[in-house]
């Protein structure tokens, strides 16, 4: 016989806004604006920028400029956290932007140092990360963590508010320009740019009145009484759970024939060296390419199953299960209308997609022709990640998952991606001193 451990949903509060310890403000005072040339130009300052810039500092390159639309490291990545309501993170102990292969203080460490701050449930997960045994992480602690790894290895100061408008390469350098016109010049670029929401198909629009319909990372009216949520991931469990303890009727459309849920988004394997194999570049394209779509499917954390089925069956949840979506249309009745394959018109005041999301590849700020897309994904250098045709612009995050696998978008990824980016560049830029091969860009 075997037994399934089921967590209780109770592992999913967790504190949020607590008073951490910081470190004091040792640096010199910050210019208005980013310096016009530096080593290496980080486009993008998420966990995976964090970890880059963090990763340089070991290596001793710390003439580093990070350009964000937020302006202090991980701001938007706790902000979409935050606007889901969510208090644990989906990834374990070990998976943080910490440096890979320094004896930096882990995640796990840093958790155990403010053990006073930490509730009993949250306590007891970590007795479990350090038995070995799945965990989660409190968004308040990995916050914390975060902006301790940028307080010792000096990225917020480095770090700049600003939207990128294009990079562009030329001989021994790159050219970043942003929307204010600030122009940095640099020897290395990488792109740090996460993902972004996948819009709603175009045919389903059908004299939708736009304002009540959103994305899953734009706030919901106050006002409406009845919500429809669209998806099957974890962030729209985070919206279904968000709306029901806001008092909402909610109806929950999933269009396959059930919830998936298990403990991360991706098979463990692929957080593994054997797991990465599969996706280098002895294995052909196409098996590649399949292997992605069936492993980027949407999945709930197990903590969520208990508590949506007694939602479910106490009538507080209505859930409408494998039908695809044909349309938004008027609700006949109610503002808006989600149609469903068999006929069905899913009525309510408004409607949140959580359609799943897509990498950033770089369209856009690369000229596409350096990009390179196939299918959706750069075309990289396997060993370093670097665009092939552009082989001083670098891509960490979502962008390299055809070379490190659907691991690529995790926080552990991001830090298996910053270690093969950093030593390359710290690699060439030694190279360079040494002999005297520089490019000539100051």
């Amino acid at each position: 016989m075997i037994t399934t451990f089921m967590p209780e949903p109770h592992l999913l509060d967790s504190v949020r806004g607590r008073d951490w310890p910081h470190y004091p403000r040792l640096h010199r005072a910050r210019a208005q604006r980013p310096p016009t040339h530096a080593d290496v130009v980080i486009v993008g300052a998420g966990p995976a920028g964090l970890a880059l810039a963090s990763a340089l500092w070991h290596l001793d390159v710390p003439d580093v400029v990070l350009l964000d639309r937020a302006g202090v490291p991980a701001q938007r990545f706790f902000a979409r956290v935050d606007g889901l309501s969510q208090r644990v993170l989906r990834s374990p102990y070990d998976h943080h932007p910490g440096v890979e292969g320094y004896r930096d203080c882990e995640l796990l460490d840093f958790a155990r140092l403010h053990w006073v701050r930490l509730s009993q449930v949250e306590r007891r997960e970590i007795r479990m990360a350090q038995a070995g045994h799945r965990s989660v992480v409190p968004v308040d602690v990995f916050e914390a963590f975060c902006e301790h790894v940028s307080a010792v290895h000096q990225v917020r100061q480095r770090t700049w508010r600003a939207t990128v408008r294009d990079v562009r390469p030329e001989p021994g350098a790159v050219v970043v320009r942003t929307t204010d016109d600030t122009t940095v010049t640099a020897r290395f670029a990488v792109l740090c740019l996460g993902e972004e929401r996948r819009p709603v198909p175009a045919d389903w629009w059908h004299g939708t009145p736009t304002d009540h319909v959103t994305y899953w990372d734009q706030p919901t009216p106050a006002d409406a009484e009845s919500v429809i949520v669209v998806g099957a991931g974890l962030t729209s469990a985070h919206l279904v759970t968000k709306a029901m303890d806001d008092g909402k009727r909610v109806q929950w459309v999933l269009r396959g024939e059930h919830e998936r849920y298990q403990c991360s988004d991706v098979n463990a394997s692929f957080f593994r060296a054997e797991g990465r194999a599969r996706f280098d570049g002895g294995v052909p394209w196409d098996d590649r390419l399949s292997l992605m779509r069936r492993e980027r499917r949407a999945t709930v954390m197990f903590e969520f199953q208990p508590l949506l089925r007694a939602a479910e069956e106490s009538g507080r949840l209505t859930v409408h299960r494998g039908q695809a979506v044909t349309g938004i249309a008027p609700g006949d009745g109610q503002p808006v209308a989600v149609l469903l394959d068999d006929g069905t018109r899913v009525r309510g005041d408004h409607v949140v997609l959580a359609l799943g999301t897509t990498p950033s590849i770089g369209t856009g700020l690369l000229p596409a022709d350096l990009v390179g897309g196939l299918d959706g994904w750069p075309d990289l250098d396997e060993r370093t990640l670097a665009y092939r045709r552009a082989p001083r612009v670098f891509a960490v995050g979502a962008a390299a998952g055809m070379v490190l696998g659907p691991a690529a978008r995790n926080i552990d990824g991001h830090r298996v991606a910053t270690a093969r980016v950093a030593a390359t560049i710290a690699t060439t830029l030694t190279d360079d001193r040494v002999f005297g091969e520089e490019s000539g860009y100051v």
